[in-house]
């Protein structure tokens, strides 16, 4: 069964992914990212925006099978359902439950700080748990800096 696990509170949605995508790379993971076409132009851009040492190598699901395979550790989807490589990690910056999640080890929804983000992700909470799922739960507001 998908490990699921809400980190709450991320104050830059866009900037905690970019760490959490470093820390998940660094330790072997392959990772595909799901969110609506603008979010995900907006963390490609901000993939292609931190410093040299932290490059993270990324594609998008329209690109070629040997560029996922081959040269991506991260995958950026509008669906978790489209054909996809296989990868043992989905993050979901979507509003929804992403379709095809239970096909992953884990699961990791970002939830920012806003109001509409939270009601979303309470909504997408009470869908894992009516399913059974053992969630948890990680308030970044109380993680020291």
């Amino acid at each position: 069964m998908t490990e699921i696990a809400f980190h709450f509170n991320a104050p830059d949605k866009l900037a905690y992914v970019c760490r959490l995508l470093r820390k998940a790379v660094g330790s072997g993971a392959r990772v595909v990212v799901t969110a609506a076409p603008p979010l995900l132009d907006g963390l490609d851009s901000a993939l292609w925006s931190i410093t040299p040492q932290d490059f993270i190598a990324h594609c998008r699901a329209a690109d070629s099978d040997a560029v996922m395979l081959r040269a991506s550790p991260v995958v950026l989807a509008e669906s978790a359902d489209a054909q996809l490589p296989e990868a043992g990690v989905l993050v979901n910056l979507g509003a929804g439950v992403p379709e095809g999640f239970s096909r992953f080890g884990r699961l990791i929804e970002v939830v920012g700080r806003g109001e509409a983000d939270r009601q979303q992700a309470r909504q997408r909470w009470r869908h894992y748990a009516e399913r059974g799922y053992h969630i948890v739960r990680h308030d970044l507001v109380l993680k020291p800096a």
